[in-house]
């Protein structure tokens, strides 16, 4: 959408309308069995979406926030917050006014202002390239603001709809005023959830309630975009860490829902007339080892050549996805899904993998038997059988491996840490990221070599990154495609990272629970789900 600012008003679209008063026996209540959805997911350790790229916490922000544009089922962004948009003819200057009916959970009212701030507090974790290009962030009125460009970026709209964590949620003012580095743990967002704060129990349960003076937009659901409707009343987040029990919660009624289920489930769940295995994101998740780029050994590049050399992705497909409806290789830093994949400088990948080659380049390295450690999830199936093969196959050719075992809590608080494993630092840990995601280099944490600016890890190649400064410049799928062959054959030559296979992960829930929204990348938005009686 592109109109120029004089054209502003004529370009508005419709305000939400609202839902309808509560009664005073709901009130006073606590909501019915049937208007409350319990889901076992990961547990909630990091509250700031900002702060995190963490699944838990981006599924948080989604119950509890709210973004200025959302993608559609199409992944076409549409306005959300934004009641009437426009650009200037030399396109540098943005102009947004929200829609009425916006207000924060503790019944204050949104305004232009929390924008500001929330977005200039998000471009300094993922929006980079925007702030890059950003002369001015300021507001005119309580409902209106303008981002002014130093030169125009024609994805600044795609930016804003984004569904890479971390998503461009808005905060009041007194929370995106906070530093980047420092969480924010108010819980009080304008979505169509609230947070019930006095309900939580950490490490156990976190409870959202409907947010009933929520007005969302009066377009039908689609996608992340149009009417945010919470169909339910309550929805009570249960951390159940052992995955059979969870499974047995689910059959049993006691949960509606489970996500990170172990393939060797899958056939229990579709035999269960009760139960259906469902797909949210048919493009899946690419895993991936992260080396630290400031410590020894992986500061040299011929170890991190020899890592790259040694993994035998099937291996790893096997013991993180062992059915193979799920699984496939990724050579590519682009992906399996988009349509930047390519083949470029993949010579290296072998069936198999080659350890003898990885044995001489990690001896080429000078590697002098330095402790490696690699961070081991034990609450996370999947990243916690890769690290135990990561640990064996590297012991094979000679590394000095530790593990160091903790829930995925503790592996997001130490993996901020730069210093060396002496000092409480560390060496690998195992992630993944949506593989649509990796389609947009701008904004895909994995894809970013800027060093102390680039994500855990802080790979570090100039090369690289005056190539991916070009993303944003280039105006049809033919430059962007000849741009990421470039990208991708510096990528292996330095080693950003080493990927270990895509990964579709489906999730069980009870036939009752209806509703559950399918887009690539995104976690499970509380929206728009039905409990049937």
């Amino acid at each position: 959408m592109t109109i120029s600012r004089r054209d502003l008003i004529k370009t508005g679209m419709a305000a939400g309308t609202a839902l309808s008063f509560p009664s005073v026996l709901r009130a006073q209540t606590s909501p019915s069995a049937d208007r409350t959805v319990r889901m076992a997911m990961h547990d909630l350790t990091v509250f700031d979406p900002i702060f995190t790229t963490t699944d838990p916490t981006q599924t948080h922000g989604l119950a509890i926030y709210d973004t200025l544009f959302a993608l559609d089922s199409e992944l076409r962004p549409q306005p959300q917050m934004i009641g009437k948009w426009g650009v200037s003819d030399d396109k540098k200057t943005y102009t947004f006014q929200l829609r009425d009916g916006l207000g924060w959970h503790d019944g204050t009212r949104v305004t232009a202002a929390d924008c500001v701030v929330s977005i200039r507090r998000w471009g300094q974790a993922g929006g980079h390239v925007l702030m890059e290009r950003v002369r001015d962030i300021s507001k005119e009125d309580d409902e209106t603001f303008t981002v002014v460009l130093k030169e125009p970026l024609g994805l600044l709209i795609d930016m804003l709809a984004r569904i890479a964590a971390p998503y461009p949620f808005m905060m009041r003012v007194k929370d995106a005023e906070r530093p980047v580095a420092e969480q924010v743990t108010s819980n009080i967002g304008s979505g169509p959830f609230k947070f019930n704060q006095s309900l939580m129990r950490p490490g156990s349960s976190y409870t959202y309630d409907r947010n009933e003076q929520y007005r969302p937009r009066s377009e039908p659901s689609n996608g992340l975009a149009g009417g945010k409707v919470a169909n339910v009343d309550r929805v009570i987040w249960e951390n159940i860490a052992d995955q059979q029990t969870a499974l047995a919660a689910l059959q049993a009624g006691e949960v509606d829902f489970e996500t990170f289920l172990p393939a060797d489930l899958y056939p229990v769940i579709e035999n269960d007339p009760n139960l259906v295995l469902q797909v949210l994101n048919k493009s899946g998740n690419d895993f991936c080892l992260r080396m630290n780029f400031l410590q020894k050994p992986f500061d040299n590049v011929k170890a991190r050549q020899a890592i790259l050399h040694l993994i035998d992705q099937e291996a790893f497909l096997r013991v993180m996805a062992p059915d193979s409806r799920f699984s496939r290789p990724v050579t590519s830093i682009f992906g399996n899904s988009t349509p930047y994949s390519n083949d470029e400088n993949t010579g290296w990948f072998k069936k198999g993998g080659d350890p003898e080659k990885a044995k001489q380049l990690l001896k080429e390295s000078g590697y002098a038997g330095d402790q490696v450690v690699i961070l081991d999830p034990t609450d996370w199936a999947e990243g916690h059988a890769a690290c135990q093969l990561l640990a064996a196959t590297l012991r094979k050719i000679g590394v000095n491996v530790e593990l160091a075992s903790s829930d995925w809590g503790g592996l997001v608080a130490r993996r901020s840490n730069t210093g060396s494993v002496e000092n409480g630092g560390w060496n690998i840990f195992i992630t993944n990221d949506p593989d649509y995601v990796q389609g947009d280099p701008p904004s895909a944490v994995f894809l970013n070599a800027s060093g102390d600016k680039a994500w855990f890890g802080w790979p570090k190649s100039d090369e690289y990154e005056a190539l991916r400064a070009k993303w944003p410049d280039l105006n049809t799928l033919d430059e962007r495609k000849a741009l990421a062959r470039e990208m991708q054959r510096v990528w292996w030559n330095f080693v950003g990272d080493v990927r270990l296979g895509q990964v579709v992960e489906p999730i069980a829930r009870r036939k009752m629970l209806t509703g559950l929204i399918e887009l690539p990348a995104v976690q499970v938005p509380f929206w728009n789900m039905r409990k049937a009686s």
